[in-house]
C-alpha cells in the first residue's frame, strides 16, 4: 500500500471540491481547501501540504498565482509543496502558464478519483504528470515557446542596449522630446537610433515596431 500523503485542493467551486475529495483514495489526506488565491497561499502556509491539486482559473488571480509562492510554501520533514494542475481547460496559454510556474503536473477534471489519487502520489514523488491526451501537446507547446524566445532574442541580439532602450520608449507611444529626455541624449541622437532599429529590424514606421513590440509582449 502507498504512503499516505497530504493534499489541499483548491477550486471555487464547492461541489467540485467536496466530489473530488471523496472520490480520492485512503491514501491521499485532504487537510484544506480553498476557493480563492488569497485563501489558497494562507491555508498552504498553514498546511504545508505535500501536494496542492490546483484549478488553474480562480477567483482573485489565477491559479499561477498561487504557484508563485512555491519557495516559501513547503510541506513537513522539508519535503517542497508540489503542485498538480486541475482543469477543464487545455489551452496552450493555460498549460504553458501554470508549469512555468512550477507545477508538476497538468490534468484535466475529467480524470477520475483513482487518476488523481495517482497523478497526486507521482507528484509528491517528484515525477510530471500529465493526461494522455495532454503529453505531446505539452511537448510541442513548450518547443514552440522555446522556439519563440530563441527567436525573440536572435531579433533583440541585433540592437544594442541603447538601441533597445530607445525602442521600448517609442514602442511605447514617446515623442522623440520624451525619450531624449528619459535617456539624457539629444533629440538627433533619438533619430538616430530609431532609424537603426528600424533598419535593423527591417521595419518601415514607429507604427509597425509598436505591432512588432506587443505580438512579442516587449512594452
Amino acid at each position: 500500500m502507498a504512503d499516505s500523503i497530504r493534499v489541499v485542493i483548491v477550486d471555487d467551486h464547492s461541489i467540485f471540491r467536496s466530489g473530488l475529495r471523496s472520490d480520492l483514495d485512503a491514501t491521499v489526506a485532504v487537510v484544506g481547501e480553498a476557493a480563492d488565491v488569497p485563501s489558497a497561499v494562507a491555508v498552504i502556509r498553514d498546511t504545508r501540504p505535500d501536494v496542492v491539486l490546483l484549478d488553474v482559473h480562480l477567483p482573485g488571480g489565477s491559479g499561477v498565482d498561487a504557484t508563485g509562492g512555491e519557495e516559501v510554501i513547503r510541506g513537513s520533514a522539508g519535503v517542497p509543496t508540489r503542485f498538480l494542475a486541475l482543469s477543464v481547460s487545455d489551452a496552450a496559454e493555460d498549460v504553458v502558464r501554470v508549469i512555468r510556474a512550477g507545477a508538476r503536473g497538468y490534468i484535466t477534471k475529467g480524470s477520475s478519483g483513482v487518476e488523481v489519487s495517482r497523478a497526486a502520489h507521482a507528484v509528491a514523488g517528484g515525477d510530471a504528470v500529465f493526461s494522455p491526451r495532454l503529453a505531446g501537446f505539452v511537448l510541442d507547446a513548450f518547443g514552440a515557446v522555446a522556439g519563440e524566445t530563441a527567436a525573440i532574442d536572435d531579433e533583440l541580439d541585433r540592437l544594442s542596449a541603447r538601441e533597445q532602450e530607445v525602442m521600448r520608449l517609442i514602442a511605447r507611444g514617446y515623442a522623440y522630446k520624451e525619450v531624449a529626455s528619459e535617456l539624457f541624449i539629444s533629440i538627433k541622437t533619438v533619430e538616430t537610433h530609431v532609424s537603426s532599429v528600424l533598419r535593423k529590424l527591417q521595419l518601415s514606421s514607429r507604427h509597425e515596431l509598436t505591432a512588432w513590440a506587443s505580438e512579442r509582449r516587449l512594452l
